[in-house]
């Protein structure tokens, strides 16, 4: 929604590759549509492995399994257990096709987005291309793919992304994220008053927004 226009700011810590993320988006879409809420949200920027490889890898549930120190099965069972969390909020996650990859240059395109009014539509397209499609989210020619098809020039984006042009923007956002004590994501800040961590259910999001507005 236009920024200048909306009656409250929602600003959301998280990353690409985090499903809990998405879920938490669904959620928080489905409060603000039962509220007929006038809301502008914000995406920052919040990298859950600042060292993966910006070559995309394979076999999510190895790197998983390492992440947590379990067995690769306990991994899979994992998975399969978010993909049905997932499903019940109309998501499909397609974990046999998710490619690991570094995010840092995703966020600098959300950043681009934003700047163009677009930042909504790209924050939804990149959590569908890594998590149903197994699109290559660290890869810059696929990231100046993905920005065309929600409108944004291709070209600019691949000129912006051969450059270090808005890192600042999303190393300012984890600066934040620390200073306010941000430790997992999703994390909800409404109005600079009331935040809410984790994908919390849609009635605790119908909650905040109402102790927001009152507040």
């Amino acid at each position: 929604m236009n920024e200048e226009k909306s009656s409250m700011k929602i600003e959301i810590w998280s990353d690409i590759v985090c499903p809990w993320c998405y879920i938490g988006k669904r959620r928080l879409e489905r409060a603000l549509e039962d509220a007929g809420e006038d809301v502008a949200v914000v995406w920052r920027s919040f990298e859950l492995d600042p060292s993966a490889p910006t070559e995309p890898i394979d076999r999510l549930d190895e790197a998983l399994a390492g992440k947590y120190g379990t067995t690769v099965e306990e991994a899979r069972g994992m998975m399969d257990r978010m993909t049905q969390t997932a499903a019940a909020e109309g998501l499909d996650l397609r974990f046999d096709l998710a490619r690991r990859g570094n995010t840092f240059d995703a966020h600098r395109l959300l950043h681009f987005a934003r700047t163009r009014d677009l930042q909504p539509e790209m924050k939804e397209r990149l959590f569908r291309a890594y998590m149903t499609e197994g699109r290559a989210i660290s890869d810059r020619e696929e990231l100046a793919r993905l920005a065309g098809e929600v409108g944004l020039d291709a070209d600019e984006v691949r000129a912006m992304l051969e450059g270090d042009e808005l890192a600042d923007e999303v190393r300012r956002d984890q600066a934040r994220a620390r200073e306010i004590g941000i430790r997992g994501v999703p994390f909800f800040v409404f109005d600079d008053r009331l935040a809410v961590s984790g994908a919390q259910p849609s009635e605790v999001f119908a909650s905040a927004l109402r102790q927001a507005r009152e507040a």
